[in-house]
């Protein structure tokens, strides 16, 4: 089983305890776990999944859509003669997708090398859009606007404990953010292990949401029937190697539950802790059991829980506005998901993905890579990066994952409400506890989508669109207050509350306006400044005429080039001065500046991190 650090705090347990009805159930040690990596590819079974070209016979012929794969296995040459292969095989359907694919059951076993050579001859079927193995995927852990701000929650963990929310240096800013809004009238929904409903700091904020794992051993069920309700039933594991190669034994990780609370845990109520938009509605969607969660049940979730259809469950009353899946697995996008996503981002819904616990690039692993998500990293209470978070530039931006034992107890932590059963969920009592990987940092910005979401509408504005919500979070995320080194780049900075509902609630200007710019004063320096290859950042600089004006950019990693235009942004193929050497060190000078607005893009040419930037006249 997982190895777990406990923290015995009994002041604070028992200050819980005197709060709540349901007292009996908090438990005093609160547990820390370490994140777990990804397999380099998750396990999968002998089961297909297949999406048939529009018009062709086998897009709504049953017997031609097992003819396609039956004519596919009989040329793979996977043993015995063709008629042999196919009937040893004896491929069936399982049921229709929401994105209008076919899930197969292949009934005879293949090695995957078999399987592989079965799935290339589908590919190559002309009447096959695409066809993609369905594998098991795996949870991502361990475990007035200027006024000052007034909220500082009654929780009584959250001051000690819940540093991912508070800290200057490693938080999102939650306090501030949370004069403003609270993500009253939004829905997130939380595709994971499902959901302890009884847990006492969720009140009245969980939705009844859906199990979609249709496979009896992975759910626990008596049945492989998807079922109403989230519960947890546990996802704990008996023996090593037994999910895949190498894979541990381990405790049930409750995961469901404490990502959840990150989003929408009950706040301000005198019970244990805080969530970020405590009064957003979860819906949870249960697609991770034993050994995880196979794809063709989490499309299915993705898609039902945006609001689309999925054969045999009832209509979503309650669509997402925001999905978090805090969870993933080895091997780009395929196009299943991608499939599944587009739907979703089509109907409004904002994905938000965890970009991975390998300490490897992202884009070898989904969902993190795919189209049309915020993918995210993980960093430290120092605001640096997480030893585990996978990076490279399908990485959107970064939120709090915790630096588990390098950074201590608890800071090395996310916290927030779990359960202390080493198994099912009647096997312990309701709990908080600290994990840290991605899976932590996924729904900080999932829960900063939702605040922004619920402040538009409260404004009378219509909700972004899932592009510009994206924007609006990298484009408003904190600069990384240590250097991100540049072989490992974690996105535009980390996710920022206030400074994302002050952009999202700004009123356009309407006359003498001119472009919106960080303003510059002179001789003092702005330094941190972190981004993306192909990332921009505006400045502005009030210059008096005739006296000589440097602009400088300096220090830290990576490489910038600064474009410059008097009294207009300037592009990169439209400006009055420019200067792009290799690196950070760049100079533009103006000997007979005029009087007025000088606009300063710095561009990244690669991923930069930690340079500084200065107007001195």
């Amino acid at each position: 089983m997982t190895s777990k650090q406990n923290l015995r705090i009994n002041v604070l347990a028992a200050a819980v305890l005197s709060l709540s009805a349901g007292a009996s159930a908090y438990a005093a040690g609160l547990p820390a776990k370490e994140p777990v990596r990804q397999p380099a590819s998750a396990q999968g079974a002998e089961r297909i999944i297949v999406k048939y070209r529009a018009g062709t016979a086998a897009a709504t012929d049953r017997s031609a859509k097992l003819t396609t794969v039956q004519s596919a296995v009989a040329r793979a040459s996977v043993g015995g003669s063709a008629a042999g292969r196919a009937s040893a095989v004896n491929p069936q359907i399982v049921r229709k997708l929401g994105v209008g694919a076919d899930l197969i059951r292949l009934q005879g076993r293949l090695s995957p090398a078999e399987l592989q050579k079965v799935l290339a001859e589908i590919k190559a079927d002309p009447s096959v859009q695409y066809a993609e193995v369905d594998v098991k995927l795996q949870r991502t852990d361990v475990r007035p606007r200027d006024a000052t701000p007034q909220l500082v929650p009654n929780d009584p963990y959250y001051a000690q404990y819940q540093w991912h929310l508070n800290s200057a240096t490693g938080g999102i800013n939650a306090p501030a953010a949370w004069d403003i809004a609270q993500g009253e009238g939004v829905v997130v929904a939380v595709l994971d292990t499902g959901i302890l409903p009884q847990h006492p700091d969720f009140s009245g904020n969980l939705l009844a949401g859906y199990d979609f794992i249709s496979d009896a051993e992975t759910s626990r069920r008596p049945t492989d029937e998807r079922v109403p309700g989230a519960l947890d039933y546990g996802d704990w594991v008996e023996n090593d190697n037994e999910c895949y190669a190498g894979s541990l034994a381990d405790d049930s990780s409750w995961h469901g539950t404490h990502v959840a609370g990150t989003i929408a845990e009950s706040t301000n109520n005198g019970v244990g802790m805080a969530g970020v938009a405590y009064k957003a509605r979860v819906l949870p969607v249960r697609v991770l059991g034993k050994c995880g969660g196979y794809l063709s049940d989490i499309a299915d979730a993705i898609t039902w829980a945006s609001g689309g259809t999925v054969a045999g469950i009832p209509a979503n009353a309650n669509p997402a506005e925001v999905i978090n899946m805090s969870l993933g697995g080895g091997g780009a996008c395929d196009a299943l998901y991608q499939d599944a996503i587009n739907g979703a981002v089509s109907r409004g819904t904002t994905v938000v993905v965890a970009a991975g616990n390998s300490a490897s690039n992202a884009a070898n692993f989904r969902p993190a890579s795919c189209a049309n998500v915020v993918s995210v990293g993980a960093t430290r209470i120092t605001g640096g990066i997480a030893y585990y978070s996978n990076f490279g530039t399908a990485v959107d931006l970064s939120g709090p994952g915790g630096g588990g034992s390098v950074d201590g107890n608890p800071g090395g932590y996310v916290w927030q409400s779990g359960y202390n059963g080493l198994t099912t969920p009647t096997s312990g009592a309701y709990s908080y506890m600290g994990m840290a990987g991605t899976s932590m940092a996924s729904p900080h910005v999932a829960a900063v989508a939702a605040l922004v979401q619920g402040a538009v509408a409260a404004a009378g504005k219509d909700p972004l669109t899932p592009a510009a919500l994206e924007a609006l979070l990298k484009q408003t995320a904190r600069a990384f207050p240590v250097t991100i080194p540049t072989a490992t780049p974690i996105g535009t900075g980390i996710v920022d509350a206030k400074a994302a509902l002050d952009k999202a609630l700004e009123e356009e200007c309407t006359e003498n306006c001119g472009p919106v710019a960080t303003p510059l004063t002179n001789k003092v320096a702005v330094g941190g400044l972190s981004g993306a290859g192909g990332s921009e950042v505006l400045y502005s600089f009030e210059a008096q005429a005739g006296k000589v004006l440097s602009l400088l950019t300096y220090g830290g990693s990576g490489n910038v080039s600064v474009y410059v235009s008097q009294g207009k942004e300037p592009t990169a193929t439209a400006f009055d001065a420019k200067s792009s050497r290799p690196g950070n060190s760049e100079t533009v000078r103006f000997t007979a500046p005029v009087a007025g607005t000088y606009y300063i893009k710095v561009v990244g040419e690669s991923a930069f991190s930690g340079v500084s930037i200065l107007a001195n006249q």
